[in-house]
């Protein structure tokens, strides 16, 4: 008998691990429990991710698996009159806007500007 058997390794060193089918089962039960991930599960039994995600697709077909829901829960929501006060109130931050002139030029305006001066300040610049 090789020692690499015993010891459970194979040539490249790694364990070769015999996981037995009711582990398999409880650790996929655990991935699709509410609010737990594959990763956390994985960690917590000592388990590569990718095996488990192996285990959840054996098992999938299974009728002792849980069953995973297929079209996305819709959570309820309740929308009050306060949010459209919220909506309206003026943000504090100052509104700019940058204007690039073909590379050349570039300029910044503000909110409050005038649109007549403006005007006449980017039509001097596109003439340059």
């Amino acid at each position: 008998m090789s020692t690499k058997l015993v010891m459970g390794t194979n040539r490249t060193g790694r364990r070769n691990r015999s996981w037995p089918e009711a582990l398999k089962r409880e650790i996929v039960a655990a991935s699709y429990a509410p609010g737990s991930s594959v990763s956390m599960v994985a960690r917590h039994y000592d388990v590569n991710a990718n095996q488990v995600f192996g285990w959840r697709k054996r098992y999938r077909d299974d009728a002792r698996a849980p069953a995973v829901p297929t079209a996305p829960q819709l959570i309820p929501v309740v929308v009050t009159a306060e949010q459209d006060a919220v909506a309206t109130q003026r943000s504090s931050v100052a509104e700019t806007i940058e204007i690039d002139l073909a590379g050349k030029y570039r300029v910044r305006v503000s909110s409050g500007v005038d649109v007549q001066a403006l005007r006449r300040v980017l039509d001097v610049l596109e003439r340059r």
